[in-house]
């Protein structure tokens, strides 16, 4: 499953729904990535994605993790729209036979999302609005895959 949505959501409940019935699977690995507030200079945090394109791109790099670490299942919820400080950004949940390609696995992607999935941030807070672009590490971090 991959999904953007506008609502919050619970990362344990949906942990929780992907866990079940995975009798052949041997490890789940996931991240939760949540907003900072940025010691106060972030009051609201703004994502955009053009629907059906930001999908599709996300789709192609998980059926490029799927295929890489032979995964049982992913699932992907990706918030847009604004979202406070605490609140739960991203959800990525990987199913494999073994820990390793889970762990890489979900690591790879949220690499991915992090620096290129096309989505555009804005920061809200004491000194106004300013757009937000993946750091060097970010992509020093996406680049490790190859």
């Amino acid at each position: 499953m991959i999904r953007l949505t506008e609502t919050p959501f619970d990362p344990g409940a949906l942990l929780t729904a992907f866990s079940k019935a995975r009798t052949e699977t041997g490890a789940i690995a996931t991240f939760t990535g949540l907003a900072r507030a940025e010691h106060g200079s972030t009051a609201i945090l703004e994502l955009e994605a053009y629907p059906g394109f930001t999908e599709a791109e996300i789709s192609r790099i998980a059926a490029e993790a799927h295929a890489r670490w032979s995964l049982h299942d992913l699932t992907i919820l990706h918030r847009v729209g604004q979202i406070a400080p605490g609140e739960a950004i991203v959800f990525v949940a990987t199913a494999a036979g073994h820990r390793r390609a889970a762990f890489e696995a979900c690591d790879f992607l949220m690499d991915y999302l992090k620096s290129r999935a096309p989505f555009w941030k804005k920061e809200y807070g004491p000194d106004g609005a300013r757009w937000v672009e993946p750091s060097a590490q970010d992509h020093l971090d996406r680049d490790r895959w190859g």
